[in-house]
């Protein structure tokens, strides 16, 4: 039985990161942000899933996650992301990519894809995005975020405690674990391979020294039109 369970280990450890090892290009980094862009259309093209109009015009950050998680006691997640914010100006910054990941442990079992958007509702929280590693459940308040369907819990609540909204779809069965803790992190590499440049986070995202790729116009059209 044991040497059955590091097997399952180690083909959960192989699974995730046999990608990392492989390496980006620019043509990956390009598919990671075209799947970005389905999943927000995805969660907004559902009125059980979207996010209300009135948390997109106060959004001051938002954060787009692909992620697959599994495991058997021992959890792994791993995936990435892309991060827009809103800048001082009003306009909204081009796309930063983002490395995400969890460990577990605990009772749980199975595999599952998780997609997300995390609506970040200030400053601080955007910034945040700056640093090496950051827990949104630690570093900020998250709470599961109202749906646009809720029309009477939109009026009601947009709660001013909450730093994160956070919207997800989510495919598979995984049985909940006990101890867990997840990160964003920046992605230098995928940043450089796209924008050719090495732009840091608060260049890329607070600064005007960046011209936006055709790649990212569509993703950072369709976040203007969503939230203004």
């Amino acid at each position: 039985m044991k040497k059955f369970l590091l097997a399952l280990l180690s083909l959960a450890a192989l699974a995730v990161t046999l990608p990392a090892a492989s390496g980006l290009s620019r043509d990956s980094v390009i598919t990671q942000l075209d799947s970005c862009e389905a999943i927000l259309q995805e969660i907004q093209g559902n009125v059980k899933t979207a996010i209300p109009a009135e948390v997109l015009r106060r959004a001051k950050g938002i954060i787009i996650v692909n992620q697959f998680q599994g495991g058997f006691i021992f959890g792994i997640k791993d995936g990435y992301g892309v991060a827009l914010v809103r800048r001082p100006n009003g306009k909204w910054s081009v796309p930063a990519f983002l490395k995400a990941g969890e460990f577990s442990f605990g009772l749980q079992a199975g595999a599952k894809a998780i997609n997300a958007v995390y609506v970040l509702m200030d400053d601080d929280t955007a910034r945040l995005l700056f640093r090496n590693r950051m827990n949104l459940g630690a570093d900020a308040r998250a709470v599961a975020g109202i749906r646009a369907s809720e029309r009477e819990a939109v009026s009601k609540a947009l709660p001013g405690d909450a730093n994160v909204y956070i919207y997800s779809t989510q495919e598979g069965l995984y049985l909940g674990a006990t101890i867990k803790t997840g990160y964003l992190s920046p992605n230098q590499q995928a940043n450089e391979l796209f924008y050719n440049a090495k732009h840091r986070m608060p260049e890329l995202l607070y600064s005007d020294w960046v011209t936006p790729p055709q790649d990212a116009r569509f993703l950072m059209d369709y976040v203007t039109r969503l939230t203004n």
